[in-house]
């Protein structure tokens, strides 16, 4: 029985994180527990990460989250049918009894991060519960719909936060707890991360946890288009279904503050040189003839100061991008939001380079989104094309936002460190 899939007649006005059975591999009959595990299927920088995590393991979460072949209706029968062999053959197997999951990250540079994975009932936006900060796009959101039909299985958890006090100390008190304990599962993954995961199922435990975060509302930090997601398939499937429910991993970031980091664009078809060539009579560019380590603090050195970016492509050089034209920003940014979203530099990236001096249209034929600065540095310089490096957002510039509801420009942050895939999944059948 699905207990994930059966509400109360009136659900609370809070937070609702429900137990739910845990499908995972079975180490016995993988290779290890990190070899199929991935980052989330977004972060995946294609084709190169997608091919070493397939090589990783025949069994990588991958050959899910991002099945390969020529049509999508193609990829998603081809997970579908991988999903239900890998059940079948004991390669995924159901834990015993529903339960939420403490996971731990560490990393060796003091990073420990710990929070719960649950099954959260979906809510509207008007119930002011589960907060976007960013934008999505539609076909994002069709092509992640069409693979959850498919598999009927939330295959990785959404990253979401919430600001614990002192009305959440008992969760807060029983996530300590049992970390202390020894762990369902524990690996380390290729980038040096220690993963641990703990199941909760004692009753006292889970009221504890149920009526704690039944006060709070949480901010979505990654998975913007697995929620609209989730929306989507809930409105699809009357009520009660399994649908009114879905994956995530919630981090208290008063105990844990989370790292926020840039999202980069790579600008396909537009050199680099005619994109800075456009930028002389509205900005400040100096080219910089460094490192990209030495560069990126240059670009954070003038982030302090107002809106800038780093550029490069073919030529092997940076370009710092900075101190736009008052005038330019005054005719271009829109005036009907508040002022801390007019100033983002994603805001300024996208309705006045984008828009009004390149002209270039906001979709995958022209602009990708990747979260590694280098593979992003080393595909413009290899393509031809133009990477605009970004400093990241400040979390509490992004809550307030949020909280008032004001959406950034999509891909806007980056916040981490995110759950790793493949540790834990909900099929919807359980």
């Amino acid at each position: 029985m699905n207990t994930a899939g059966h509400s109360k007649a009136t659900a609370p006005r809070g937070l609702e994180l429900t137990p739910f059975r845990g499908l995972r591999y079975d180490p016995d009959r993988v290779g290890s527990l990190a070899a199929v595990t991935s980052p989330p299927y977004d972060v995946v920088v294609r084709p190169d990460g997608l091919h070493h995590l397939q090589s990783a393991d025949p069994h990588n979460i991958v050959r899910l989250i991002l099945p390969e072949a020529a049509a999508p209706e193609e990829r998603n029968a081809q997970a579908a049918e991988t999903l239900r062999r890998w059940r079948a053959e004991g390669v995924l197997t159901p834990d015993p009894e529903p339960g939420l999951y403490v996971y731990e990250q560490r990393d060796g540079d003091g990073l420990e991060q710990r929070g719960v994975i649950g099954a959260l009932r979906v809510s509207e936006p008007d119930e002011h519960l589960v907060l976007p900060h960013e934008d999505v796009m539609p076909h994002i959101v069709a092509d992640r719909a069409d693979l959850m039909r498919a598999t009927s299985a939330n295959l990785e958890p959404l990253l979401l936060t919430y600001r614990g006090d002192d009305t959440t100390a008992g969760t807060a008190g029983l996530i300590e707890r049992t970390a202390g304990r020894p762990p369902l599962l524990a690996t380390t993954t290729e980038d040096g991360v220690h993963h641990r995961l703990w199941p909760v199922t004692d009753p006292a435990g889970l009221a504890v946890i149920r009526d704690e975060l039944s006060a709070h509302q949480a901010l979505i930090a990654d998975g913007h288009h697995r929620w609209a997601t989730y929306r989507r398939l809930r409105a699809e499937h009357p009520s009660p279904s399994p649908w009114d429910h879905g994956l995530v991993l919630l981090v208290d970031t008063a105990r844990y503050p989370l790292r926020v980091r840039a999202i980069h664009r790579l600008l396909h078809g537009l050199p680099v040189a005619r994109a800075l060539g456009a930028l002389d009579e509205f900005f400040r560019v100096r080219r910089l003839d460094l490192p990209l380590s030495k560069a990126m603090d240059a670009l954070a050195e003038a982030a302090e100061e107002g809106n800038a970016f780093l550029l490069t492509g073919d030529d092997g050089a940076f370009h710092l991008v900075d101190r736009p034209d008052p005038a330019l920003l005054d005719r271009t940014v829109p005036v009907d939001r508040p002022e801390a979203w007019r100033t983002l530099d994603a805001t300024v990236l996208h309705a006045t380079l984008l828009d009004h001096v390149w002209r270039v249209p906001d979709d995958p034929a022209h602009i990708a989104y990747i979260h590694d600065t280098a593979a992003t540095v080393d595909k413009a310089r290899r393509d031809g094309g133009t990477a605009v490096l970004m400093h990241p957002v400040h979390e509490d510039v992004v809550r307030e936002l949020a909280r008032q509801g004001v959406t950034m420009p999509r891909k806007s942050t980056s916040f981490g460190p995110k759950p790793a895939s493949g540790l834990v999944l909900r099929a919807l059948d359980l």
